[in-house]
């Protein structure tokens, strides 16, 4: 009896030379709808399944493989009597080789103007059915989701050695396919923000050298549907490949640069910001970023929302720096910047503003969840408790600052002036801690600076600490049940302090 395969694919790229191959190995071949006619226009004798089942399509092609001429096929078990005695006995012969990838489902979902009633077409049902018939039945059962796999299949076949360990691989992979088609299935009908089950699912993009350390091994996945501002999109023009520390640090820096609309570069060390500034055009915003702190941005990374030119691209090609991001470069800066072997050029169209997404953080035993921290404040939506009020500059400053603390780890402090940072304290277990690495990075710049603290005070030692050093104004989220000692310890100091009744908790 000979072996038989059955075809039915939505990608059909290769198919018909796979096809071709499994006919020179003297199988038959089975398929369906559009796969069948692509592989008789390619000369493949290729045999209808209605021919097997005895009935035709219905329903518009929605029911095509669901019989028992097929899936008795695909899940009877070679090795158990019964089974093949029924098989006999039904006139059903066995399905050797399954080839099937499923509607394009996630393609649907990503057209514009796509009708509702378009995507539920595009819901594959035959197709996974067989994939888990198949792969159930990987001792007996070839399946094959993936076209990059007929190279091999063929190879193995042709010297009899697709072997139970390869079937048991092709199986799992098929598993993984048919459970990310399902991920996005239930993704795009899902409307609570956190259901009983979160499914999520991602591809994967590349096998990184090791993670943060080299005993850790690691990969990069991106998100299957993810359309928005992300390094799984950016371009590499130069440079070594992205480790995984490269990753973190570039996406906190494109994180950051998302707030800003006007000509802005981020200096990002350890995914905090060394240095933000905004200015008039890019060469003066990167001027400001570096001299925030001229010492940290050694070896870090540089996120521009500019296009990026020769004038800025000789102040950064001179200094050390692992990657430049920026929405496009010009030739002259090419030229500039790829004197140096190892930098990472990556372009990546910038946009302004984050769409909702949700944020995953690991934890032994599970994942914790949250929305994104999109939180803004402007001008009408701040409060001045001080008998000081800020001026028209200081409060420009200060929602300067307030945008820029949301980025850094807490506790956190940052200090700026003029569009620019001029001192950051991160990641310290207490706040005036965070506020006195601000002001000693900041050196004499913070005379007439103004102070941004990601959490509220829960004493007054930080606004002294600021306000002894030159600090002019502050901004906080307010709320703490001290916050009274901190309004009088402004007013003994004559500065003024903003509430934004919002908190920007970074961990």
């Amino acid at each position: 009896m000979k072996k038989r395969a059955l075809i039915s694919v939505s990608n059909k790229e290769n198919v018909s030379d796979f096809a071709k191959g499994l006919t020179a190995l003297d199988y038959e071949v089975l398929s369906t709808g559009g796969t069948l006619k692509v592989l008789q226009e390619a000369g493949v004798e290729a045999k209808a399944v209605e021919e097997i089942t005895g009935f035709p399509e219905i329903l518009n092609g929605r029911v095509k493989t669901l019989h028992p001429m097929i899936h008795g096929g695909l899940l009877a078990k070679r090795d158990n009597e019964s089974h093949m005695k029924q098989l006999k006995e039904h006139g059903i012969d066995p399905v050797d080789i399954v080839v099937v990838n499923l509607y394009p489902f996630k393609q649907t979902i990503e057209q514009s103007g796509v009708t509702e009633s378009d995507i539920i077409e595009n819901i594959d049902i035959g197709g996974p059915t067989m994939v888990r018939a198949a792969a159930k039945s990987f001792a007996d059962v070839s399946v094959i989701v993936d076209p990059d796999d007929y190279d091999s299949v063929l190879t193995s076949l042709k010297v009899d050695q697709l072997d139970f360990a390869e079937r048991k691989r092709l199986a799992a992979k098929a598993f993984r396919h048919t459970a990310q088609y399902d991920a996005l299935i239930a993704n795009y009908f899902t409307e609570e923000e956190f259901p009983e089950n979160y499914t999520v699912t991602y591809e994967k993009k590349q096998t990184l050298r090791y993670g943060e350390n080299p005993h850790q091994n690691a990969a990069f996945y991106k998100n299957a549907l993810d359309t928005g501002m992300s390094l799984a999109s950016a371009t590499q023009l130069h440079g070594k490949e992205l480790s995984y520390n490269n990753i973190q640090d570039a996406n906190a820096a494109l994180e950051i640069i998302a707030d800003y609309g006007e000509p802005a570069a981020v200096a990002v060390k350890h995914m905090n910001p060394c240095g933000i500034g905004v200015a008039e055009n890019l060469s003066q915003a990167f001027t400001r970023a570096y001299e925030s702190d001229s010492t940290s941005i050694f070896g870090g990374i540089v996120a521009c929302n500019r296009p990026m030119d020769a004038e800025t691209a000789e102040k950064l090609g001179a200094i050390f720096l692992e990657i430049v991001i920026a929405p496009e470069f010009s030739e002259e800066a090419m030229a500039i910047l790829t004197k140096k072997k190892n930098i990472r050029l990556l372009e990546l169209e910038m946009k302004t503003g984050e769409s909702s997404y949700h944020k995953l953080t690991t934890v032994k035993g599970g994942v914790l969840v949250q929305s994104n921290d999109s939180g803004e404040v402007n001008e009408n939506e701040l409060t001045f408790p001080t008998e000081k009020k800020p001026s028209d500059q200081e409060v420009a400053d200060l929602l300067f600052a307030w945008k820029a603390v949301k980025h850094v780890k807490s506790n956190a402090i940052v200090l700026a002036r003029n569009k620019q940072t001029v001192g950051v304290g991160a990641g310290q277990m207490n706040r005036v801690g965070a506020a006195k690495i601000a002001i000693e990075q900041a050196g004499e710049k913070v005379k007439g600076s103004v102070l941004a603290s990601d959490a509220f005070f829960p004493m007054p030692d930080t606004v002294e600490t600021a306000a002894k050093a030159g600090v002019t104004a502050i901004i906080q989220p307010g709320g703490s049940k001290r916050d009274q000692d901190s309004i009088d310890m402004c007013n003994k100091y004559g500065i003024s302090m903003a509430f934004t009744g919002m908190r920007h908790f970074k961990h």
